[in-house]
């Protein structure tokens, strides 16, 4: 793994969202916070659009700081975020899925020894 303290800020988030588990959810801003950028989650909106298609990140597992989808619901990306959280069996009630059931909590070890801060 390349040293992270050399990571730019979006290679951070990037490392950050693909370690959020199948199956879980994480918000914008705590994805933030643990890529060591904090108060940064508008960011994390972008260099998830600037990300390269080859990283193949598990994009749809991130969202906003009430459980829900940040994307218009009338849309095409709404519609595929929601199809993949569902087949990850997470439950969206409402158009909300509950944080303390599905959001993530990395371990401490994850912490320590994988996370950019």
């Amino acid at each position: 793994m390349e040293n992270q303290q050399n990571l730019s800020p979006k290679a951070r988030i990037w490392q950050v969202v693909g370690m959020i588990p199948q199956g879980q959810v994480c918000s914008y801003g705590k994805v933030a916070d643990l890529a060591g950028l904090p108060g940064r989650a508008r960011y994390v909106s972008r260099a998830l659009k600037e990300a390269p298609q080859q990283l193949t990140l598990p994009w749809h597992r991130v969202v906003n700081s009430q459980g829900k989808v940040s994307l218009p619901k009338d849309s095409e990306p709404y519609r595929e975020q929601m199809s993949r959280l569902r087949t990850e069996g997470v439950v969206v009630n409402q158009g909300k899925i509950d944080l303390s059931k599905y959001g993530w909590q990395p371990d401490l070890m994850t912490l320590l020894m994988a996370l950019p801060f």
